[in-house]
């Protein structure tokens, strides 16, 4: 809605009321006056017709016409600017006489049909009136008496046409002289409106300039002038504002001088602690790398005395010795792996916090995951007569891909606090299977021990660094309170989260869950257990959890199971003879009870199956007898005891480590290798060898640019970093100048991730593949370009996963890395055992020196290839975390904790070895 200004409203405000009032007066008084003017216009005309009307009467009776033409005409000339014609009509509605003959006096008389009215009637044609007066016989009224019966009689009647245009010509002269009087004061009321705006606006145009001059600054400004009433007191306060503004200015002024002054100081006081905070901040960094530094040297400073102390431990543990010596040996052993773990605690710690903790997907077979650390912890569980107890449920799937060395130290960090943290009872791990969508399935784990257990005021410490529930807790079990925190940083790397439940004095229960992949691929082991369906096997087991977890197992191979738990039940099933009986036992110190249970079970079976709560061997000794065909320790291993489950049967599948495929017939194929290694070209020649009559091998990229140019090949084996001419370099001369522009290159390296093997695609290479070599991979390979040469190759291969990945020295493993030939698994080892001088003496030199680090980067990548082939997991994963970190151009203090470990790790593969290799 417009605004308008105090001047137009004062003119408005004065101006509406006079037009109103003055044009409502005007048009009432004209209104009333044409009222009054027709009014009196009508009574002028009955004024003429009524007495007319009487005189009338005898002329019609006596019918003489002069005599009213005379009236009529002498009425029409006397008013002749009000009458416009004077009629009169007989009673018949015809003219007896008229004043004025013309055409329109036809509108005087009443239309045909229409009687004559007893009373004086008034009729509007347009601008005329026509008044009619009846001429009523009034003669003899004397002579009779006049009744409601009799009616007057009517001899005709006055009609008078009154022109109503004078009026009107009055009408208009008021209304002129109205609209004058009205429009005068208009004027009046204009001028005083515009005066009084004047008088009000104008000292206030002044006060608002000398506000705005105010609000720019200007506050020596005042309103001038001499003004009364309400605008004199407007005045006395906008220079009083203005006065105390000026005022308080200058006291602002003076104000923020001085704390323009302390600011100052305050400024110059903090770039001093700026400086200060620096320099601090600079100490800090040095004294955070001297920490990661002094990690890495008391990891390299305490472990290799340390493994050489477990080491030796171990092979004294293998000689004869009394039992005190045994027992101060397994004291010694333990200790110093306790010291050990808590040495890797701190150093998973470090690279947690500098965010260089990566995990691995490899593919593995969880039940033999968890049956591994299962077989690790439960030494502790016996020592403390604690039973473990293992429930995976049969939807979980086995063969998946991940980190197999980092699941299991979740494992053994939850499932050891449950053995420290509980006196007796039962600690059970259930694994069950959450989700399985897009091929990743989720599984959720929990571990449930009768323990100390947490109090509510304590939950929110657990999962802290170097902080545990209670400080005495540390006093009391040991531990550096690193173990969870770990355990919850690798559980939220591999997309879980963890959780607990705890009661003080009656038991915890952590769970967490992890996403895994599943493997595509043949699972790494098999079990076959079809020769134990309908099998009828009796099982005793005392403790509740562990019959259950072996029910579990038994109903998962198709078993049909009798579970007893007393004596008396027992006694009772000894009734018929059995494939198996199963007798669990957890009171070691109650031998003889077992023994009878023995002697009674090997009436009714063939295949008695010990299990113990204990790893003593003196007590595996004692219970070796014709009698008892397995004695297998708890927690149960599956595999362990599906093979003493299958004693009995007349065939005994028996679950192979390693399974060897005879290859198929080989063709005619002729193969070029490259590799700067001597044990990576010899590895792949002897794999070759299978599939491949004719192999060629040279040792760097120029010399197979030279063979190429001289010798067509249906492949070629070429790796990417080697002297003289890289594989890239050389794959270029080879497609562009030699009898092998067609012929497949293939690309050899120890790091195929998919961006590098897309990389190498875009360079030339036709395909990539990994090492480790895998004769699987390698056979894939040429199946893809040659499918008719191994059409049925690959599907007779069915690689099976051997030990834990995570040890020193793996013959095994070592073996199946050379195409299961153990002449050429000790040939790779003895060349990889003579770099080891070389390889230390270059990370020694790389550690001291700093302009060392493109040479060193070839050296590492040259020596990964050696340890592919050669058994040592350990090695490898360190060799992979450098090669990473130089690849990433991480400075050699970032890289001190891997470096250390390799120096460390050499004199663990060599101590590893046994000599007869």
């Amino acid at each position: 809605m417009r605004r308008y200004g105090l001047r137009a409203q004062v003119i408005i405000y004065t101006l509406l009321p006079t037009i109103l009032i003055g044009g409502g007066l005007a048009a009432y008084f004209t209104f009333h006056r044409f009222q009054q003017a027709n009014d009196y216009l009508i009574n002028f005309a009955i004024n003429i017709t009524e007495p007319l009307a009487i005189t009338s009467e005898y002329g019609m009776q006596d019918d003489t016409r002069t005599i009213l033409r005379r009236v009529t005409g002498a009425t029409h000339r006397k008013n002749s600017r009000i009458i416009k014609s004077l009629t009169i009509f007989d009673a018949d509605n015809h003219v007896f006489v008229t004043s004025n003959y013309h055409r329109g006096f036809e509108i005087q008389r009443l239309p045909d049909g229409v009687e004559i009215p007893k009373y004086t009637t008034i009729s509007y044609y347009g601008d005329n009136i026509i008044v009619r007066t009846p001429i009523i016989a009034q003669g003899d009224f004397l002579q009779y008496q006049l009744t409601f019966d009799n009616s007057q009689k009517i001899l005709g009647y006055v009609a008078l046409e009154v022109n109503h245009s004078s009026v009107e010509l009055l009408l208009y002269r008021d209304i002129v002289f109205s609209c004058s009087i009205v429009f005068l004061g208009i004027l009046c009321s204009l001028y005083f409106a515009f005066r009084q705006a004047q008088r009000i606006t104008a000292p206030i145009s002044k006060m608002v300039s000398v506000v705005e001059n105010i609000s720019l600054g200007r506050l020596n400004s005042r309103v001038e002038g001499v003004y009364t009433g309400e605008i004199n007191a407007l005045q006395q306060g906008i220079n009083e504002m203005a006065l105390a503004m000026s005022k308080h200015h200058k006291e602002m002024q003076e104000s923020i001088d001085l704390a323009t002054s302390e600011l100052r100081e305050t400024l110059d006081q903090m770039e001093i602690q700026n400086i200060e905070l620096d320099l601090t901040r600079k100490k800090a960094q040095q004294a955070a790398q001297v920490k990661s530094e002094f990690l890495a040297n008391m990891s390299h400073e305490l472990r290799t005395p340390l493994n050489g102390v477990i080491g030796f431990a171990r092979q004294l543990l293998k000689t004869k010795m009394s039992s005190h010596q045994l027992d101060y040996l397994e004291t010694i052993e333990r200790s110093a792996a306790n010291l050990l773990n808590i040495i890797n605690d701190i150093l998973d710690f470090s690279k947690i916090e500098a965010g260089k903790l990566l995990l691995e997907k490899i593919p593995f077979d969880l039940r033999d995951c968890v049956d591994e650390t299962m077989a690790l912890l439960a030494p502790s569980a016996h020592e403390k007569n604690l039973e473990l107890s293992v429930f995976i449920d049969v939807e979980v799937t086995q063969s998946v891909l991940g980190d197999t060395m980092r699941l299991q130290q979740i494992l053994t960090n939850l499932v050891g606090n449950a053995i420290k943290f509980t006196q007796q009872g039962n600690i059970e791990v259930k694994i069950q299977q959450l989700a399985d969508k897009n091929n990743i399935i989720t599984l959720k784990i929990s571990i449930t021990d009768t323990g100390i257990g947490i109090s509510k005021a304590q939950h929110s410490q657990i999962f802290r660094a170097f902080e545990q529930a209670d400080s005495s807790i540390t006093r009391q079990y040991g531990g550096t309170g690193l173990g969870l925190v770990i355990t919850q940083e690798l559980i939220h790397k591999m997309h879980g989260k963890i959780h607990f439940d705890s009661i003080e004095n009656q038991g915890s229960t952590f769970w967490f869950t992890i996403k895994l992949k599943k493997n595509s691929s043949n699972i790494l082991s098999f079990l076959s257990t079809k020769h134990l369906q309908n099998s009828n096997i009796l099982v005793f087991e005392q403790n509740e959890p562990s019959a259950r977890a072996c029910q579990l197992l038994l109903s998962q191979w198709g078993s049909i199971s009798t579970i007893v738990s007393t004596d008396k039940q027992w006694i009772k099933s000894l009734h018929k003879n059995y494939e198996s009986i199963v007798i669990g036992h957890s009171n070691n110190a109650d031998i003889p009870a077992l023994l009878t249970r023995i002697d009674q079970a090997q009436d009714y079976t063939k295949n008695v199956i010990v299990l113990i709560n204990s790893n003593n061997i003196s007590l595996y000794e004692h219970l070796k007898s014709p009698s008892v065909s397995h004695c297998l320790c708890k927690p149960i291993n599956h595999k362990n005891f599906a093979n003493a489950l299958l004693e009995n049967q007349h065939k005994k599948p028996r679950l192979n480590l390693l399974k060897k495929h005879k290859c198929v017939t080989r063709e005619y194929l002729s193969v070029l290798a490259v590799d700067d290694n001597p044990a990576n070209l010899k590895l792949i020649s002897v794999m070759l060898k299978d599939i491949a009559t004719h192999i060629v091998t040279c040792v760097d990229g120029l010399e197979a640019v030279e063979i190429a140019t001289k010798e067509k090949f249906d492949l070629i084996f070429m790796d990417i970093q080697m002297p003289r001419l890289d594989g890239i370099n050389a794959c270029s001369l080879i497609k562009k100048e030699s009898k092998n522009k067609k012929t497949p290159i293939i690309a050899v390296t120890a790091h195929a991730y998919p961006e590098e093997k897309e990389q190498f695609l875009q360079q030339g290479m036709d395909d990539c593949l990994a090492k480790p070599i895998d004769e699987r991979a390698l056979k894939k390979i040429i199946q893809r370009w040659f499918p008719k040469n191994i059409e049925n190759e690959i599907k007779t291969i069915n690689t099976q996963q051997t030990e834990n990945k995570n040890m020193s020295f793996n013959w095994i493993l070592a073996v199946q890395q050379s195409a299961g030939k153990e002449d050429l698994a000790k040939e790779m080892l003895i060349l990889l055992l003579d770099e080891f001088p070389n390889i230390k003496k270059s990370t020694q030199n790389f550690i001291r020196s700093t302009k060392q680090q493109a040479s060193f980067t070839k050296i590492i990548h040259k020596f990964h290839g050696g340890c592919s082939y050669s058994g040592v997991p350990r090695l490898i994963k360190i060799i992979k975390e450098i090669e990473k970190g130089l690849h990433k151009n991480q400075t050699k203090e970032q890289l001190m904790p891997e470096l250390l470990e390799l120096l460390d790790e050499l004199e663990n593969v060599k101590n590893a070895i046994p000599k007869r290799l």
